[in-house]
């Protein structure tokens, strides 16, 4: 179900929402992932974002929101056109969104910076 289109972008609703009023946004130029997505666009997607998001909330009743963008088959993307999902948050829900991991110790920690930075 579409919530809302323009020149550049369109939002509709997830058919396997996390919650209720959970809402993709994507570009009408396509792109297979975030990699591929032309940077040119992102004001385009940003501003539907932020135009739609707030809508989701007061629809929702929610207290805030994730932005959520999937990359490759690894990170859980289905859709091979690059999409962000909107999904409403209310104060004390349960929903569990991720599991955190904990470096065990700085040094751990700045040797993957490091390495990050090697592949740059």
């Amino acid at each position: 179900m579409k919530v809302y289109e323009d020149e550049h972008t369109l939002a509709f609703l997830d058919i396997s929402p996390f919650r209720e009023g959970h809402t993709l946004v994507i570009s009408k130029i396509h792109s297979k992932n975030i990699l591929e997505f032309n940077p040119d666009e992102a004001g385009n997607l940003f501003r539907t974002i932020q135009h739609v998001a707030p809508a989701v909330m007061k629809a929702t009743d929610s207290h805030g929101f994730h932005i959520l963008q999937n990359n490759f088959i690894a990170a859980g993307q289905t859709v091979f056109h690059a999409h962000w999902h909107i999904i409403p948050r209310a104060t004390g829900d349960d929903y569990k969104f991720a599991t955190h991991i904990t470096y065990k110790d700085n040094d751990t920690m700045l040797k993957m910076a490091e390495t990050i930075k090697s592949h740059l």
